[in-house]
């Protein structure tokens, strides 16, 4: 039997973001079942042709980013790409920052609901960031 984990990212902090991203591609690359809600202060930081640097909560998110440790957004697109991941935008959540259809980083899912994503956690380990 697979592990089914569904993961929410509201969290718009460096730490969480990390921390997220490290959780859900160890855990696809391992084999589980992985989907993240990308939904509040999270989603603004994957739509395309936008960097904006996320900011830190404390020392660790400063040292991350001086150790070049991976970005969150590359643990995110290789969960999707090695580990079969599926990662979908709050769709009020697009539409409370005017992100329109097609402008997230293309290893995103079609945006989902909260009511939606809440049905399909089901028989999953739910974790928040």
């Amino acid at each position: 039997m697979t592990t089914k984990f569904n993961i929410i990212c509201i969290s718009g902090l460096r730490e969480n973001l990390q921390m997220a991203a490290m959780f859900a591609a160890t855990a696809a690359v391992s084999g589980s079942s992985v989907t993240v809600f990308m939904s509040m202060n999270a989603l603004q930081y994957f739509v395309r042709g936008k960097h904006l640097p996320a900011p830190a909560e404390g020392n660790i998110g400063h040292f991350m980013e001086m150790k070049h440790v991976p970005p969150f957004e590359d643990l995110f697109r290789q969960a999707a790409e090695l580990g079969d991941a599926k990662i979908y935008p709050c769709s009020m959540a697009m539409e409370v920052l005017d992100i329109p259809d097609g402008q997230l980083q293309p290893y995103f899912e079609a945006p989902l609901g909260l009511t939606k994503f809440i049905s399909d956690c089901e028989d999953a380990h739910v974790v928040t960031f």
